[in-house]
């Protein structure tokens, strides 16, 4: 091996080719080598996004052995935008983690989460000197129930094996954590939540996996693991759902009335059909051709700062969300000094005019991220931001069959599904949506025993098939309603809605009131207040880069 002042140059071989390999300032590069010793093309990578770098006889996959000489070893690296394979921290980068909190979800999906992670993940954890603990569960909210009871000490981050229903039990689990050690109260609508330290990291292991591809630009297990191996740090904006003062649930990609409500609400009648009761009655709600009353209320984003038609995508070190970190922390120094630093300048953010809408619509959704899938690779709202802190409302109104059905199908492919003239987009800080006057809930009533006992039930027959409905098709492991139940003293029996959702083909009663779905999960109230919380959580993610956008 040839040692100057500047750098360190070996041979390298991959495969049966031969590169000449040299180590200059925090660069890696290798340059082909033809049989007659002539250089061709030369690719070079950061030091950071090398996992490793071991002599000897190291096993890097099952079965896959490589033997020890004096001048040749084994290199695994992440070549940006593509699946494929990356202890140090190097100048500039965060740190990367040492030991992670994984849980698998092995109902989800295809229930493939304990293979993929034994046989794409664990490998590399392991050769990049990452420890785990592995959780598999085994009912609902077990994961959110451990993060929040448990002692974290010594983990740094913690790992979903599963779908975006497994990520949201993992989210709900670190903001409450997070809220919790610095004493602010969730059900506060109008409080500023404490910034999460705790990153979260995601495997796909779900039917959709709608976070995931958002904020990666691609479902693969090996890309996601090696995000997390060199500790890539994408903020995220979060939405709180509130009803009065209590805290409803957290969301990330959809919170949706009407079609994308009545889909997800139709689709439990029918669990028996397995993953085509969605297609089946997302079909059914179509041609029941429902539209409903309502009154949205918003306050308005800086249009000056971007705006929902402008055409942009949110990539790995967009300046949009770069500046916003400026906007919502102008005092930053420590995550643990944001929430003193800036409950007063939270306070003035939700300050301003509110713009009323009110009318009948097809469908209303809320989104904080563009909530692409593979299916719908430009999502619900393209230009939407990952850590802006605003949110995409998107408002279509009551139209013919044909239009709405023009709608839904610009979301798969390159059409603006803006440009129609039923079709609204605003972006936001803040909605609220009620019920115009006159216009009440249709509900049967019936009395039962403890509330829980209903909560229970339900939660338990999710575990039969726990992906749900996201991103127009998705998204799982189910977790109840996070409603903070006020106490009911000695009253043993309440009352709780249950609403008829039948089709217009059936012949029956058209519904004047829809339910909301948040993230896969049908909500308890229709009158409802959202928030966007900027930058909440961080995911070991680096967001979409050019080579890997749909």
């Amino acid at each position: 091996m040839e040692i100057d002042s500047e750098r360190v140059e070996s041979s390298l071989w991959i495969g049966n080719k031969r590169y000449r390999a040299f180590l200059s300032g925090w660069y890696f590069s290798w340059t082909e080598i033809d049989k007659r010793n002539r250089e061709k093309k030369t690719i070079s990578v950061p030091v950071s996004e090398v996992i490793g770098v071991k002599e000897g006889r190291v096993e890097i996959q099952p079965q896959k052995k490589v033997e020890d000489t004096d001048l040749d070893f084994t290199c695994k690296f992440l070549k940006p935008g593509c699946p494929g394979s990356m202890d140090h921290s190097t100048p500039n980068r965060p740190s990367r983690p040492h030991q992670l909190l994984v849980f698998i979800n092995p109902f989800g999906g295809k229930k493939r989460g304990k293979q993929i992670f034994h046989s794409l993940v664990a490998p590399l954890f392991e050769l990049a000197g990452i420890s785990s603990h592995v959780v598999a569960t085994e009912r609902a909210n077990q994961a959110r129930d451990y993060i929040l009871k448990k002692d974290l000490t010594g983990f740094d981050g913690v790992i979903c094996v599963g779908g975006d229903g497994m990520f949201s039990e993992l989210l709900h689990g670190v903001i409450g954590r997070t809220q919790q050690e610095a004493g602010v109260s969730e059900h506060d609508p109008t409080v500023m939540l404490q910034p999460c330290d705790l990153h979260i990291g995601i495997i796909p292991a779900g039917s959709t996996d709608c976070v995931c591809f958002t904020t990666m630009g691609i479902n693969d297990p090996v890309t996601s693991t090696l995000h997390i191996i060199i500790g890539d740090s994408q903020p995220l904006d979060v939405c709180s759902v509130h009803y009065q003062s209590t805290l409803v649930r957290y969301s990330v990609s959809m919170v949706g009335y009407g079609f994308y409500g009545d889909v997800l609400a139709e689709s439990e009648r029918h669990r028996w059909m397995g993953p085509l009761r969605y297609d089946y009655s997302g079909c059914m709600v179509y041609l029941s051709n429902r539209s409903y009353p309502g009154l949205v209320q918003y306050l308005p984003a800086d249009s000056h700062i971007s705006s929902p038609r402008d055409n942009t995508r949110c990539l790995s070190g967009c300046r949009v969300c770069s500046e916003s970190k400026e906007r919502l922390f102008p005092h930053f120094e420590s995550s643990s000094s944001l929430y003193s630093a800036n409950v007063s300048q939270y306070s003035s953010e939700l300050e301003g005019e509110w713009v009323t809408v009110e009318g009948r619509f097809k469908c209303i959704s809320l989104t904080c991220i563009s909530s692409s899938c593979p299916r719908s690779p430009k999502g619900l709202s393209p230009s939407a931001h990952l850590a802006d802190g605003t949110a995409d409302l998107i408002l279509v109104r009551e139209t013919n069959p044909l239009g709405f059905l023009t709608y839904l199908h610009r979301h798969t492919n390159t059409q603006d599904q803006f440009d129609l003239p039923f079709v609204e987009v605003h972006r936001v800080k803040a909605v609220r949506f009620s019920l115009p006057p006159g216009e009440e809930e249709e509900e049967e009533e019936e009395e039962y025993e403890g509330g829980d006992q209903e909560i229970q039930a339900s939660t338990e027959s999710v575990l039969e098939d726990p992906e749900k409905l996201c991103c127009s098709n998705t998204a799982g492991h189910s977790q109840q309603h996070l409603t903070g139940r006020k106490e009911r003293g000695n009253v043993t029996t309440s009352r709780v809605k249950r609403r008829g959702f039948v089709c217009g083909p059936c012949g029956t009663k058209p519904r004047s009131v829809s339910v909301w779905n948040c993230d896969g999960e049908i909500l308890p109230h229709t009158e409802i207040s959202c928030r966007v919380h900027g930058q909440l959580v961080r995911l070991f993610a680096r967001g979409i880069e050019d080579s890997t956008m749909p």
